[in-house]
């Protein structure tokens, strides 16, 4: 059993500051996650230093940040994202970065593990660019060797009934409202998984901490490989 979970940290700002990286990171040990995905972990301007200490995570929350090699010793992630995971994971892990199309600068990160990949993600703010965001990523997937995959992130889409046309053969999972975080009433965080993967459970994670760290609720989701 695996325990996936996406949080968009907006900058460990939450509604409207101050930067207090703390409540994010006590947020991410409280849902105790294998795997998490987060958005805007890295402030959005100049050399984009990280928003969420690197030196902090393992120490609060037992986890360890995905290797990008090369992305520089002030960012944390890529475009914003990054991947945290348990340290005997990382051992067999592989990251890839994924450009992605679109009106505005985004990029997807794919996390490698023997028979399975984590997709990190998020979507632009026009439909028309996360579909075509969206079928790069289909495209993507089938090219690596991993039977199985999920997607997870911030979608931005907030139908479930359009927007999801190039992953059809997925299973959209949206496991209720995340934004925003005080009163949630939208749906932007979801789970895309490919048949053959069992969901055991699932749920948006508003505990303690949750509403006021973050623009978002981090979401999760307990999964079975086969």
């Amino acid at each position: 059993m695996l325990r996936l979970a996406s949080y968009n940290l907006h900058k460990c700002r939450g509604l409207t500051g101050p930067h207090a990286p703390e409540r994010n990171l006590a947020v991410i040990r409280d849902l105790a996650p294998d795997i998490i995905a987060l958005q805007e972990a890295d402030f959005r301007l100049g050399t984009r230093p990280e928003a969420l200490p690197r030196a902090m995570i393992e120490r609060e929350t037992g986890l360890i940040p995905a290797d990008f090699n090369g992305t520089g010793g002030n960012s944390l992630g890529w475009h914003g994202q990054t991947i945290l995971m348990r340290p005997e994971l990382a051992r067999a892990a592989t990251l890839r970065r994924l450009p992605l199309p679109g009106l505005e600068p985004r990029g997807a990160i794919a996390l490698r593990l023997p028979g399975f990949t984590v997709v990190g993600l998020h979507l632009g703010l026009a439909r028309s660019s996360r579909r075509a965001q969206l079928a790069r990523i289909s495209e993507k997937l089938r090219r690596l060797p991993s039977e199985h995959a999920v997607m997870m992130g911030d979608f931005n889409e907030w139908r479930d009934d359009r927007g999801f046309e190039p992953i059809e053969d997925f299973r959209i999972l949206a496991p209720g409202p995340s934004y925003p975080a005080p009163l949630p009433r939208l749906k932007l965080d979801r789970f895309a998984v490919t048949p053959g993967i069992e969901v055991k459970d699932s749920g948006v994670f508003s505990e303690k901490y949750a509403p006021e760290a973050s623009d978002h609720l981090p979401i999760w989701i307990d999964i079975q490989l086969p």
